[in-house]
């Protein structure tokens, strides 16, 4: 009987709590707009919608098939390491979706015939060259506030000179001007940018702190802000020439590391080619990943698909493949196809989880 009394009692009193949150989501709901609080189970929940990278590697690596719309990104990495070209391609893939783009230049170097190489609409992408920090991010927060922006790019942080600063004297000290520029930017455009749906990448530069005996004494700047609000953060480093001939530099090998990923699993490498004046290699990754999944066989320098053999070394195999664009097609098609049927089907060295490896990583 007791047992009883105590079940009706825990029933009862259940039933006033969940009769007071309905009254409370009410009076939510009519002050602040229907949905403001709601059940996990009543949302819709969807996949996150993305924008392509240009490179079918780091769709993958990323977990999701590209940048992910409505949140921040951030690229950082050593100087002529890819970032621009990398956040141009995003720019280029958006457009071909029929996108609208902004780039927010506070370096000043904006290249108008590379971008059209790398294939972007320059008269439909929507430019700024601020004079300082605050302006910069005051156009951003103004061109994402609109809803009409897809993607934006900010090059670079670095770049993001507070007013005091440019109207100070030379030499004069400044500390911590920019990392309370960037800590307050960030708190009114995230939900801005999440709201709206918008890509937002910023550009980070490296530096290294001084008297660092142990550990990696490199850091990226703007202060702790953007590392936080981040939902995406990608480490690009060159890691090798490519030559014709003895002396004739074409390229770069570009090594890409996802050091933080909160919509997938993090900590995935991928590598490919990025090759002056026309960006990163797609030719190269569809090689590249073919082999490693063996839908292209390797014996030796030879390449074959099927029964057929394709050529010898590497640069031959790529120009076949430029050459024929049904063939690069049909790999590519293989491809997307088995990662569909599985997920472990990428291993070492194209594409892989590289958890613990955390030495050559930027602290958060």
């Amino acid at each position: 009987m007791a047992k009883s009394d105590t079940a009706q009692a825990t029933a009862s009193a259940n039933d006033s709590k969940l009769k007071a949150l309905q009254t409370t989501i009410e009076k939510l709901d009519k002050a602040f707009g229907k949905g403001t609080v709601m059940r996990l189970s009543e949302s819709k929940v969807v996949d996150v919608p993305v924008i392509s990278t240009g490179s079918l590697g780091l769709d993958l690596a990323l977990g999701i098939g590209g940048m992910p719309r409505g949140r921040v990104v951030e690229i950082y990495g050593p100087e002529s390491s890819g970032k621009t070209t990398l956040t141009m391609h995003c720019i280029a893939e958006a457009q071909k979706a029929g996108g609208l783009a902004a780039f927010i230049d506070a370096e000043h170097a904006f290249d108008r015939v590379y971008a059209e190489k790398l294939g972007i609409d320059t008269k439909n992408l929507l430019i700024s060259q601020p004079d300082n920090g605050e302006q910069a991010l005051e156009i951003a927060e103004h061109l994402i506030s609109s809803g009409a922006i897809d993607i934006i790019v900010i090059d670079s942080v670095a770049a993001l000179v507070p007013k005091a600063e440019i109207e100070g004297e030379m030499g004069e000290s400044k500390m911590g001007l920019q990392a309370r520029l960037m800590s307050q930017a960030l708190r009114k455009l995230t939900g801005t940018i999440n709201k709206t749906g918008c890509c937002c990448i910023f550009i980070n530069q490296l530096r290294e702190k001084i008297g660092v005996m142990f550990g990696n004494p490199e850091t990226t700047t703007g202060g702790n802000a953007l590392k936080f609000y981040a939902s995406v953060r990608i480490d690009i480093r060159r890691i090798g020439q490519i030559k014709e001939g003895a002396d004739n530099v074409v390229g770069n090998r570009t090594k890409v590391k996802v050091v933080k990923n909160k919509l997938a699993a993090p900590f995935k490498v991928v590598e490919f080619d990025i090759m002056y004046g026309q960006g990163i290699s797609k030719v190269g990754e569809v090689l590249d990943l073919a082999v490693e999944m063996e839908i292209v066989k390797k014996s030796g320098s030879w390449f074959s698909y099927g029964t057929s053999r394709l050529a010898q070394g590497r640069d031959a195999v790529k120009e076949l493949l430029l050459d024929n664009p049904e063939l690069m097609a049909e790999l590519e098609g293989k491809i997307r196809a088995k990662i569909a049927e599985d997920d472990d089907a990428l291993t070492d060295p194209v594409l892989a989880a590289t958890e613990g490896d955390d030495e050559g990583e930027i602290d958060d």
